[in-house]
């Protein structure tokens, strides 16, 4: 059972602090349970109207200590607006809100730097799929998350997917590689497969339908089925038949394990330069 906070504070409401936010409210969370804070008037005075929620231009008008803050912004606003909410976490785990940060490349002694050394803070890394409900998390905590607050931050990310804890943060950054920029690379998947169908010979339109059909429904296969993506291979690739015959091409050097491994380790490398 998914236990939500009795009272958030979002700050940012952009397409993943929309997304979650729509999964929490599908799971019970109330409208007055949430404030927003969105400096944007046109995006404040859209939200307000579909779901009657409070929403602030600015911290400065927030009122009380939240149970949790879920920072939703970009990374490169982190630093103006961080310092902003240090009083929200001042009691520190015993009174203070949970800090959850789902901005890419800070680190968790970043956030501390600014919401002070007492706060409980977590950082996450949700994918893109949280946006239909099959997102994956990779989450820390700092020392000062209590059992009861990574029970929470848990329930808030299991509302939209899978969601795994890593005890160690540097951990984050090949989850990042992997998880966080991986939507990406299957996309890519689905591409290069419909212009492979049209040098086949088939028409654009009906590879562009087959390569998204197939890589949508592979995928939903791998989730729902107790067998591995090699297992699930091996059933497809009858010996002497096509799918062997194209197998042995992308399995041949450089191949595609060498190529996803090469782009998996830049990705890693650049994770690792933004979180300094």
């Amino acid at each position: 059972m998914i236990t939500l906070p009795s009272s958030l504070l979002l700050v940012g409401y952009g397409k993943m602090g929309s997304a979650l936010l729509e999964h929490w409210f599908n799971h019970g969370l109330t409208t007055g349970a949430v404030v927003v804070v969105e400096p944007h008037e046109e995006t404040a005075t859209a939200l307000r109207k579909r779901h009657g929620l409070t929403v602030l231009s600015s911290p400065s008008e927030t009122k009380g200590v939240p149970q949790v803050v879920v920072f939703a912004i970009k990374p490169q606003m982190m630093e103006e607006a961080l310092p902003q909410y240090a009083k929200l976490g001042a009691a520190g785990t015993s009174s203070g809100a949970l800090f959850v940060s789902i901005a890419a490349g800070r680190t968790i002694a970043s956030l501390t730097r600014h919401l002070g050394a007492d706060a409980a803070i977590v950082r996450a890394m949700p994918n893109i799929p949280v946006a239909i409900g099959h997102g994956m998390t990779v989450a820390c905590a700092s020392p000062t998350v209590g059992n009861t607050q990574r029970e929470l931050a848990a329930d808030l990310f299991t509302a939209a997917g899978a969601f795994t804890w890593v005890d160690s943060e540097n951990l984050l950054d090949p989850v990042t590689a992997v998880s966080g920029s991986g939507p990406a690379y299957v996309f890519l998947l689905a591409e290069c497969l419909a212009r492979a169908g049209v040098a086949a010979g088939l028409d654009e339109d009906l590879a562009q339908q087959l390569a998204c059909a197939t890589v949508s429904g592979s995928g939903a296969l791998l989730d729902k089925t107790r067998k591995t993506a090699a297992q699930l291979q091996r059933d497809i690739a009858s010996p002497g038949g096509t799918t062997e015959a194209a197998l042995e091409v992308l399995m041949a050097e450089p191949g595609m394990q060498k190529l996803l491994t090469e782009a998996v380790a830049a990705a890693t490398a650049r994770a690792r330069q933004l979180s300094k």
